[in-house]
């Protein structure tokens, strides 16, 4: 099934960026980013678990996490309380 365009459908057809909307590169970014986090964190952050569960290579899911800046919160020990009262 084919669709054509008529002249008035392309003229008003503008690109994305050039409404001020986000590109389709950004939008694919994000639904690849979202669903790499939700996998990560159905696994506990196992990453094997987690490239299993969306059907990739434990190294191409390195890769795109690496691409998306996604790492993980590494948990930081409570400062001790420092003493301030003078003896």
């Amino acid at each position: 099934m084919y669709v054509e365009t008529t002249p008035r459908e392309t003229r008003n057809s503008l690109p994305i960026e050039m409404t001020g909307g986000p590109s389709l590169k950004a939008l694919m970014n994000d639904y690849e980013r979202r669903l790499i986090l939700d996998a990560l964190n159905a696994s506990g952050w196992h990453q094997r678990r987690a490239a299993a569960h969306l059907r990739v290579l434990p190294t191409t899911l390195l890769e795109k996490m690496k691409r998306l800046g996604i790492r993980r919160a590494r948990a930081v020990d409570p400062m001790t309380t420092l003493n301030l009262a003078r003896s």
